[in-house]
Formats: C-alpha cells, structure tokens, sequence
C-alpha cells in the first residue's frame, strides 16, 4: 500500500472521526487516501478556523482533535489554533504536508523547517522520514497528545514519502493508566486540611481532563470547604452546589479574592498556572498551598507547594476525604451570597444597548443546562466566566492559557458535531467574531446548526477596559461593522438584530430552535466594564 494509506490507517486505528482542514498540493495523497476512510474530512474555509475545531473538539471529548494543511503558508496558518490547544492544554494533532524530501536541504518554494517550528507550541514535533516510521510516529503523536497534561503534537509528512509503497500496520492502541497517590503525602494532605481554619479549592481545568468533578463536589460538601473554579473550570462543581463560589480570573478584588486573602490553607486541584496566575491570588507567598493533581506542580515563587499529591485525581479527593476533618471556619460565609446577588442586579433591565449581565441572565434563560457556550475572547469573556452559571462541566469553553481570538465560531462547529443532541452558542465580540466568521459557509454546509452572539461594541473593548484604568483615555479601539444581519444572510444563515432589550430572551428562544446557523447582534453596554473595575476596587468582604 502507499504510505499515505497507511497513515491514514493508523488514524482510523487511534479512532479518528474528523479531520478538520484544506487539501493542498503536498497532501495529495493523504487526500486521495481519506476517500476510503471511514474518517470524514471537514473542509474549512482557513486553517486557522481548522485548529480552532480540533482544539474545542479535543477539549470537549478527551480525544485528541486532528487537523491538516498543506506546507508553507498552510501550515503557518495552523500555529494559534495549535498553541491555544497545547496552553490550554486541550488534546491535537496537527498533521502538515511538506515538500519533497529531496528540497528540505536547500532554499525551494514554500519550504519551512515545520518540525521545528511546531517544536515550541507543542509537547511533540516530529517528521516522517521514510514509510517505516509512520506506525511509530502516529502510535506517539496520539499517545503523547492525549497523556498528562494533555496538549498538541505535530506530524511534518513529505509527499514524496507519501507515495511509496510499504507493508506494514497500524500499532496496539495503549494508553497508560494514572498513577495512584502516595499514602504518605494523603496522610499529609488530610492532616493539614484537618487543622485548617479558613480552607478554600481552587479547582482548575484538570479536573475536567481527569474525569474527577463528581469526586470534587463530594469532596467539598463532605469537609464543607468552599471551591473557586478558573475560567476553563466552569461546571467543575455546580453553581448550585452550596460550597460553590463561582469563577476566579478577574485580577481584581472581586468577591471570591476576598475569600483567598482570608484563607489559611488553599487547595490547588487539576490547577495549571496558566488558567491563573498564582502572584494575583497569593501575592504574600505566605499561605500553605496543597497541589492535588496528575503531574507535580511547576516551580513559581507564588506557588510554593507544602504538599503534592500527586496521581488519579479521583482517587486522591477520596481518600484524602476519608482521612479529613470538616472544616469549621466561617470567614467565607456571605461570600456565596455576595455572588448570587451580583449575578441577579440586572435580570429585570431592558436598556439598549443592553448591559453585559442582562446579556448573560437572557443567555442563561434561553440555554438548557446541558448546552454548550462557546466565549471568544474579550471583554465578554470576563462577564461569561464571572457570571454565566454553569452546572455542568464543558458546557462553557473558554480559552484563558493562550486566551486567543477567533475560537468561538470554528470551536461552536467542533462543539456541534461532537455533540450533536445540544444546542451550541458561539458568545463572540464583534471583533473575535470577524476573524473566523467566514466558518459560518462550512457551517452551513456541514448543516450544523450553531447560534452566533456577537455583543457589538464597535471596538476593542477589552483593550478599551485596560486603556482606561491604566491611563484614563482610549487609544485606537475603535473600528466600523458591517450590517451583521445582511452578512448572516449572505451565507444563507439567518440574522437578528436587538433593538429593545426585551427582544433577545425571545430572540434567543427561537435562534436555538432555528436548525440553521442563527446570528445575533446585540449591543453592548461596555460602560459596564468600568463601573466595574469601580466596584471592585472599592468593595468591602462580605462576613
């Protein structure tokens, strides 16, 4: 058989349902190899919009997201999708086609060192140098990709390789199994919540990779220590769990700061530095940090561990729980409290251009609890994690380690065919929103029905955000849009526009239901944002 069948065999092997990407003239024969496959190839409109796809599709089952390009600019395109999905440390591989092995020495056409340049975004860079290694190479590629901590890995495959002729097959598929955790460092872990005053989780993206939320939520309840999640920790423990406190990430004194500035002992789960950065939760370095997690903690002068518990997540909250006592502290009460009431001030308000947190009650109303919302990245992402509840896990992705624009409408799509049975909602600025919104035609020709929120804003309103508490005036944020009903339109989707702030909780309603791609311009009162800014920094801990 050519080698590209055989490659295109060891991705059925790893179980490979999509592969999101562009043919070019370098992958040919991997092309020409997937009309075989049980494999359905996404054909995307940039590969940019590709590696966004694989990175939500990754992050949401656990499985690693594949995508394709062909070489030079092709390849090129696919690096932010790549990054955010090795940051966030969501499971990829990224597979590019090269030039023929007999140009790679010399200056040629569209010629790049591809492995070396996918070295630096991903946990594994390879290149298949003859037909023999590709069993090996694909067998590593998944099994690096998807083991802990999860991330990107990256497969360069010259087309004259590609066509040759080889015998061989695809290798057993076999991961390894978590390790269990150190009954030493439980019996620690346990002593030390036990004599806690003041304890508070921080429960991160990693408990959602290692399947360990019901474990957390139990964990919590048992030993009555209140949970903090990250931004991409959203539904690790549900909002209406009584010990659940809501997002952290905001880098401001908001409520649940208030709770780590109180706290004695915090309880780092599944945390990666990357979700949030350790000097703005423990600036004084002087509290005891514990680390439950599946790899050891990474060195930072903030984030000094006492204790690390280290393997099966599940199995470490277990045990530890067995072995600790309830906490008895009282500095956090009123701080759950606190959160509700700031969620629910403006569920009644009907100002245009409507109020981020209207925005979010009406998105809340109309969304199952289930369905999945999809934030790109901007000043509504800081609304979305501080304020949309979620009572699930992944069923608000954010992007908070590369924090990358453009994922939201590509990343809906992924969301959508993996899970077909729920509705889906890109929640994009208007800026986020242009970068990848030519996705919306392979959208419509896919038939995938997503809903697209764009909060319109006219600007760069989280750079604006920035702008003006730093130096108290804007610079260059401001741009023009066009009619995004019209542009909906273009594509054959279906365009709203919010003219009363009654209309988007119905509007929503009915774009959920729409089976077709739905977009939706809703503007957006960013003057929110600063009073904001205003209120935490003047605000009092609640007792």
């Amino acid at each position: 058989m050519r080698a590209a069948e055989l490659f295109v065999k060891c991705l059925e092997n790893e179980g490979v349902e999509y592969i999101f990407g562009i043919p070019g003239e370098e992958n040919l024969d991997v092309m020409d190899a997937l009309l075989d496959s049980s494999i359905k190839f996404i054909t995307v409109r940039h590969e940019q919009g590709a590696a966004f796809m694989a990175d939500v599709y990754g992050r949401l089952t656990g499985k690693a997201g594949v995508c394709l390009a062909t070489l030079g600019p092709g390849a090129t395109n696919l690096i932010t999708g790549v990054a955010d999905a090795n940051m966030d440390h969501a499971p990829v591989v990224a597979i590019a086609g090269q030039a023929s092995t007999h140009r790679l020495h010399k200056e040629s056409h569209q010629v790049l060192d591809l492995e070396e340049i996918f070295r630096a975004i991903t946990k594994y860079s390879s290149r298949l140098l003859t037909p023999d290694i590709i069993p090996e190479v694909v067998r590593k590629a998944f099994k690096v990709a998807q083991t802990e901590k999860t991330g990107a890995t990256f497969i360069e495959f010259p087309e004259n390789i590609a066509e040759m002729e080889i015998d061989a097959e695809p290798l057993f598929v076999k991961y390894p199994h978590p390790s269990e955790p150190s009954g030493e460092r439980v019996d620690r872990a346990a002593e030390i919540i036990s004599s806690a005053k003041n304890p508070i989780i921080l429960a991160g993206n990693g408990v959602i990779r290692g399947k360990a939320w019901k474990q957390l939520a139990e964990f919590a309840k048992e030993l009555r220590i209140p949970v903090a999640n990250t931004f991409m920790a959203k539904g690790v423990i549900p909002f209406k769990h009584p010990m659940a406190l809501g997002s952290a990430g905001l880098q401001a004194k908001d409520y649940v700061s208030c709770g780590f500035d109180r706290a004695d002992v915090i309880i780092c789960i599944g945390y990666d530095l990357v979700e949030y950065h350790p000097y703005l939760w423990h600036p004084t370095k002087d509290r005891t940090i514990i680390h439950i997690d599946q790899s050891p903690a990474e060195v930072d002068a903030y984030y000094q561990v006492q204790v690390g518990v280290i393997g099966d997540i599940k199995h470490s909250l277990l045990r530890i729980m067995r072995l600790a006592s309830p906490s008895t502290g009282s500095a956090m009460r009123g701080l759950r409290e606190a959160v509700i009431e700031d969620m629910n001030q403006c569920k009644d308000d009907t100002s245009i251009p409507m109020k981020p947190q209207k925005i979010i009650w009406d998105l809340r109303t109309a969304m199952h609890l289930e369905d999945i919302a999809i934030s790109d990245v901007g000043a509504h992402k800081m609304w979305m994690s501080r304020m949309f509840r979620c009572e699930f896990p992944n069923t608000c992705i954010i992007s908070n380690g590369f924090a990358s624009m453009g994922i939201a409408v590509p990343g809906a799509i992924a969301a959508k065919l993996a899970f077909p049975d729920r509705k889906v909602v890109a929640v994009t600025g208007d800026a986020g929103f242009l970068m990848n919104s030519q996705e919306i035609e392979t959208a419509m020709r896919l038939q995938t029905p997503i809903v697209i929120l764009i909060w319109n804003d006219s600007a760069y309103g989280l750079i604006e955000w920035k702008q003006m508490n730093q130096f108290g005036r804007p610079s260059n944020i401001a741009f023009n849009n066009p009619d995004f009903v019209m542009y909906a339109e273009s594509f054959g989707a279906k365009g709203y526009r919010i003219k009363k702030g009654e209309d988007l909780l119905p509007t929503l309603k009915k774009a959920l239901n729409d089976n077709t791609v739905s977009v939706i311009d809703c503007p957006v009162d960013y003057g929110e944002n600063l009073k904001l800014t205003g209120k935490l920094g003047e605000m009092v801990c609640p007792i």
